[in-house]
């Protein structure tokens, strides 16, 4: 398997079939499991093998699948699922930390992120954030016994790139754990193990389900990470992903490489459409070689991604407007589905932060975050282009 593309890792990595033989991966939604013995259950609570299970909270098989399947194509040694993101995103940083630790962020991260560094800080463990683009501010930050970096490969919703091998080679240095949210990347355009990233973590939500069904997150990292410090922390602390989102997640899989590629070229169509248009203060796309990190996101991924950054003029009420006039294109705040979707991050999914902090991340009132879907990119330009008539 180890030499397989990832197109097959996708749709066979971590398969197992029942006595039945099913095709479809099979769906074992049990909360328990039954041993033959007393001392078969004794045994199987000191170690269980790799199709023992103990207790749904602790494994399932079919979430077992979606687990290996996952470190196939990220190329870790293990990775342990969650009901959501952000409890995988609670579960790398908190399994780890404890008071006086320390930990360098980047400043640019999704509202809730923010917030569990905030949550961490109440607690005791010492937060630094810094520019994530500037690796000067990494150095600085980074000390002797800096116990973990965290970051967003390409951060939400502003876009920026950061240089994951260089931000690596500081924290190793001093022996630092590298925590890489990498929704943006996608698991398609992933190569942030080869670029120095201990642990990997995705909102299983957004690209990999693809249709907007389910909560469900992921970890991956090597297996003494995943079974000696996640797993006690997240079968303890009750963030199991549900065996049918498990599956809801394998089916997703199959079909990701190709979702991805296409939303992908379609954002570049249209970053490249809306780029100098009257109303646009500006586009943000890593793909368009104006972009700051341009050239760090084509190493890093070989592609812009699925999401395009807009600044609309007239600031909020200007934005409001070009929202309330899209046809095709959906008012949520997901992103990675099938359908587009656009969402206005200073009034949504970073409303809570304060005045001061979205303008150094700048989330200005006009700016907008569009997950490109699968619809025709014509259709979605043109969508585009008429709502944009209305500011």
């Amino acid at each position: 398997m180890t030499e397989w593309k990832t197109r097959t890792k996708l749709i066979h990595a971590g398969a197992r079939r029942s006595q039945y033989g099913e095709m479809s991966e099979a769906i074992f939604l049990t909360q328990g499991f039954v041993y033959d013995s007393a001392e078969q259950a004794e045994a199987r609570f000191i170690e269980t093998g790799p199709d023992e299970f103990i207790y749904a909270r602790y494994g399932n098989p079919t979430v077992r699948m979606f687990e290996e399947r996952m470190a196939a194509i990220e190329g870790t040694e293990d990775a342990f699922a969650t009901a959501s993101g952000m409890a995988a995103v609670n579960g790398a940083l908190t399994a780890m930390l404890k008071a006086g630790d320390h930990v360098v962020a980047a400043r640019a991260l999704f509202g809730s992120c923010l917030y569990v560094l905030e949550i961490l800080g109440r607690f005791g463990v010492e937060v630094t954030l810094v520019d994530g683009t500037d690796l000067d501010q990494w150095r600085a930050a980074v000390r002797a016994g800096t116990k973990a970096v965290f970051l967003e490969s390409v951060s939400n919703p502003t876009l920026e790139v950061i240089d994951v091998r260089s931000v690596a080679e500081i924290a190793h240095a001093v022996g630092a754990t590298v925590i890489v949210d990498n929704v943006f990347a996608t698991p398609t355009y992933s190569k942030a193990v080869a670029l120095g990233a201990d642990v990997v973590v995705y909102s299983a939500t957004k690209h990999i389900d693809g249709s907007g069904r389910c909560l469900g997150g992921i970890v991956c990292a090597s297996k003494h990470y995943i079974r000696k410090v996640l797993e006690p922390y997240l079968k303890h602390t009750g963030a199991a992903l549900s065996p049918f989102n498990a599956w809801v997640m394998l089916k997703g899989l199959e079909t990701l490489d190709l979702r991805v590629r296409q939303q992908a070229d379609s954002a570049l169509q249209i970053a490249r459409a809306l780029k100098g248009h009257e109303k646009l203060a500006r586009v943000v796309f890593p793909g368009l070689k104006d972009h700051a990190q341009h050239a760090i996101a084509m190493e890093q991924m070989g592609s812009g991604g699925t999401v395009v950054t807009l600044e609309v003029r007239d600031g909020q009420a200007g934005a409001f407007r070009f929202l309330n006039a899209l046809e095709i294109v959906l008012i949520s705040n997901n992103l990675g589905d099938a359908k587009s979707i656009i969402t206005h991050p200073a009034t949504t999914t970073h409303q809570r932060l304060p005045a001061e902090q979205k303008a150094l991340l700048g989330i200005t009132p006009g700016l907008v975050r569009l997950s490109v879907g699968l619809e025709d990119p014509e259709d979605l330009i043109g969508d585009l282009t008429r709502a944009l008539g209305a500011v």
